[in-house]
């Protein structure tokens, strides 16, 4: 009989993306480096077109102005009907990882292999109620997986914590990639999808709503 490995999966560091939808964008730019030096990892771009969610956010033209005010890492998630028509031009806008709905009524692994083509990274989404199974065919291709942890469309909505048995699943099979939770994270519940064992943390009105925003990367984090 052949023991199985009982070696702990790598530990991946954990990495805290502020959403900038949450952003006073008649400051844009200021808001952008308060929370880079303030300790933020990346930068989380929510992109909604009004069809597969419920508001309208922006575009890439908004894309290529954050990329020239910025080397950090862009983290754009298309809430979109069609990625493979818009993903060439959100890379060739600035963004550095490309995350796709595996909900969305399009070729999405075209997408997904559009995005790597480009030499970017690849992630694929799914909705609070979207069961691991359906986003799993893409696991292979993509880099990070992106469980949303509210409904998309519009921020502020508080966490649904059933999504942690997907981001727990992930972490038993060992998913080599990142796993990104986007939705009602803050201090509180950036604990326990870290424990569940999601890496990188989307933050937006905990981050851009606070005071110190410093302090609250840190307390999302987990530091303080």
């Amino acid at each position: 009989m052949v023991a199985q490995s009982t070696a702990p999966a790598r530990v991946k560091a954990v990495q805290v993306a502020p959403s900038i939808l949450s952003a006073d964008f008649s400051r844009l730019g200021a808001e952008i480096e308060s929370v880079l030096s303030g300790g933020a990892d990346l930068l989380h771009l929510d992109v909604m077109d009004g069809h597969f969610v419920p508001n309208i956010t922006f575009g890439p033209p908004l894309v290529k102005s954050v990329r020239k005010s910025t080397k950090a890492t862009l983290d754009c998630h298309l809430m979109i009907e069609k990625p493979t028509r818009y993903v060439g031009a959100f890379v060739d806008a600035g963004a550095d990882w490309v995350s796709v709905h595996c909900e969305a009524p399009d070729d999405v692994g075209a997408a997904i292999r559009e995005v790597k083509a480009r030499g970017k990274r690849a992630g694929i989404v799914l909705n609070p109620d979207t069961p691991l199974e359906r986003a799993r065919p893409h696991f292979g291709a993509v880099d990070y997986v992106l469980v949303m942890s509210v409904f998309p469309g519009f921020g502020g909505q508080a966490f649904i914590p059933g999504v942690l048995e997907k981001v727990r699943a992930l972490a038993a099979e060992r998913f080599p990639g990142d796993v990104e939770i986007d939705g009602g994270i803050d201090e509180r519940t950036a604990s326990l999808a870290v424990e569940a064992g999601a890496n990188v943390l989307v933050a937006g009105s905990a981050v851009f709503g606070a005071k110190d925003r410093a302090a609250a990367i840190a307390a999302i984090r987990g530091r303080r």
